[in-house]
């Protein structure tokens, strides 16, 4: 059975976020092939979509790279997610449907209990899914593709302090609901900016461990489900 490459494309993008591959190590066909466990043609096609994402360089003499993103690029990528993750409330206030409504109330209530118990590794990727379901109701492919990109190079680039109020900073996430639900395009736009705002100055870049390697083991695609 052929593995599709978007299913390699995911698994090597998410070891590039993950620091499995350091930023400017080569990745070899014959070495992601026998990583993943698949043949050369799904890496090669994965290597030209996660180069046109900006994750892969191709060098003279060397082949694919990790890239290796400047301070600059970095800034921009999280001025970039000030300025949409807002349009993308906007736009759910609009479009999203009693299902979005229901999945983010219920992600805000889960954040909210495990923000008063303290649970910050929970609130780390509650919070990860609220955004991810607040582009998703925006209804608008090209936005969510954009912002799904985003998250993924932000984690990249940068590790996210918890933030200090946690408390707070979900009863943010529950006005923006309320905003979205009302169909307040305008409001949710505004709290979500303003979320945007205060959460951008806990991002810290990244840097780099020194001598590009490849840590670990990562055990083969799983064919049945066609899935990583």
């Amino acid at each position: 059975m052929r593995i599709p490459a978007h299913a390699v494309c995911t698994a090597i993008r998410d070891d590039i976020v993950a620091g499995v591959f350091e930023r400017g190590s080569r990745l070899t066909e014959e070495l992601l092939a026998r990583r993943y466990g698949v043949s050369r043609v799904p890496v090669r096609e994965a290597l030209r979509t996660l180069e046109s994402e900006g994750f892969v360089t191709t060098r003279r003499h060397a082949g694919a790279c990790v890239a290796e993103p400047t301070e600059q690029e970095a800034a921009d990528l999280l001025e970039l997610r000030v300025l949409l993750e807002p349009l993308g409330a906007s736009r759910a206030a609009q479009r999203r449907t009693e299902g979005h409504l229901k999945v983010l109330r219920g992600l805000v209530r889960l954040g909210q209990e495990r923000a008063r118990r303290g649970q910050g590794e929970d609130l780390r990727s509650l919070g990860g899914w609220f955004h991810e379901t607040l582009a998703q109701a925006s209804g608008s492919p090209n936005l969510i593709s954009m912002l799904t990109q985003l998250r993924h190079k932000i984690a990249w680039m940068y590790v996210v302090e918890a933030p200090a109020h946690p408390v707070e900073s979900w009863a943010e996430h529950g006005a923006i609901v309320d905003a979205v639900a009302r169909g307040d395009a305008d409001r949710a736009r505004a709290l979500t900016a303003a979320h945007m705002d205060r959460t951008t100055g806990a991002h810290r870049l990244r840097r780099a461990r020194g001598e590009a390697r490849v840590r670990g083991s990562q055990p083969a695609v799983n064919t049945a489900g066609g899935r990583l």
